[in-house]
């Protein structure tokens, strides 16, 4: 029984051997490494050539990638056998597959004649695997054989993934991915991809608008060094039909997927997906305020408008009243202690409100207070944004 791994050849490296013409050897060194078939022409003293070479051992299989074995079964002896059967497992940790192509005997197998067979399998666990290889045989006396060969492998990490997730004001959520190459060769990345949960819309952030084509931040080559790090940005938006239950979403809820695909040195494909990501999302209390509009810049001592969302996050009905204080830049134009009425459970309502700055320079938006005359409770609402004041002639010009 023989068994070899399947794999891609690698580029003959070569060790440069030079030296100053002014030096003893004179110009022989050179002259050898030009003569040399496997150097570069031109690019002598460069390590890689041009020419492959077969793999001389059994080299690293790291996870996602495809574990391709080639299995020969030969009969060494000049009397036919009958009924052989070849068995290939695969064990790891957590389980034990089945590789072999066929399950079925062969009737017999001559002298010096053989059964060969190719198994694939992608690696979907790191750490310890054993590839059992049995092989069982009927003699001419009718005598039942059976023997076994073990290979034992590591599957090792490729990739270092870790995420980020970054809250904005609205709903929406900012995830960062960095993604390190952990092996010793350089990945070609041919895809890096978030497969979002259903309660989610995925925008990815990773091209920029170049005379109107759509061109990656990492350039046109998204070559991976050794060692090297990238930063992926995705934005998740709520669906509408779960943007407007403000009770659904929050707790521990599942954003989805990372789905990345690379290349190695000659096209060995590898892919990794995530498990499901998880976040926490952030509480709001009974009662949640967002701005869904609001100006970058506005005049001094001019009037202008915000709208805000106020949303019933508990489980109960509230009877709201609107209370705005003034701060020492901020001042708030209407009534204050209006009443907005009733706010039934996960709705809400929008409420467009006017205020003015008497001071230059980035102001926050502070003072407003929300009453439950039901519990007679306060919530208070600070630094709920911020406004660039600016004096009116600088604007104009």
């Amino acid at each position: 029984l023989a068994v070899m791994r399947l794999t891609k050849p690698t580029l003959f490296t070569n060790i440069p051997v030079t030296c100053e013409e002014r030096d003893l050897p004179g110009n022989l060194f050179n002259q050898l490494m030009k003569d040399d078939p496997s150097t570069i022409k031109g690019a002598e003293t460069l390590m890689l050539g041009e020419m492959l070479t077969l793999p001389q051992n059994f080299g690293n299989i790291f996870l996602g990638e495809t574990f391709s074995s080639y299995i020969s079964v030969h009969n060494d002896s000049n009397q036919v056998v009958k009924d052989i059967l070849v068995k290939a497992d695969l064990q790891t940790s957590s389980q034990r597959l089945n590789l072999s192509a066929s399950s079925a005997a062969v009737a017999e197998l001559k002298p010096d004649c053989c059964i060969d067979d190719v198994i694939h399998h992608e690696v979907k666990e790191i750490g310890t695997h054993i590839l059992v290889c049995a092989v069982s045989y009927t003699t001419q006396t009718g005598e039942k054989m059976y023997f076994r060969k073990f290979f034992k492998f590591q599957v090792l990490k490729p990739l270092d993934v870790k995420t980020k997730f970054y809250n904005a004001e609205t709903d929406e959520v900012f995830l960062e991915a960095q993604i390190q190459n952990i092996t010793t060769s350089p990945m070609f990345m041919e895809k890096v991809s978030l497969e979002p949960s259903m309660m989610y819309n995925v925008a990815e952030l990773n091209t920029v608008d170049t005379a109107g084509e759509s061109e990656s931040t990492f350039g046109a080559r998204t070559y991976l060094q050794p060692m090297d790090t990238r930063q992926y940005l995705y934005c998740l938006k709520p669906k509408q039909e779960f943007a407007e239950k403000a009770g659904v979403i929050k707790g521990v809820t599942v954003i989805g997927k990372l789905d990345i695909v690379w290349k190695t040195n000659l096209g060995e494909r590898g892919r990794l997906q995530t498990s499901q990501l998880q976040r926490m999302a952030p509480g709001y209390g009974d009662v949640r305020l967002s701005l869904e509009a609001i100006p970058d810049t506005v005049n001094l001592e001019e009037p202008f408008d915000i709208t805000c969302k106020i949303t019933n996050c508990s489980e109960r009905t509230m009877d709201l009243v609107l209370e705005m204080c003034n701060t020492n830049s901020i001042h708030w134009c209407g009534v204050s202690g209006r009443q907005l009425g009733k706010l039934h459970p996960s709705s809400s309502l929008h409420l467009a409100l006017t205020l003015l700055s008497s001071v230059q320079g980035l102001q926050s938006v502070s003072g407003l207070r929300l009453t439950d005359t039901f519990l007679k409770r306060t919530y208070e609402y600070d630094d709920i944004a911020q406004v660039c004041v600016v004096s009116s002639e600088i604007k104009q010009s």
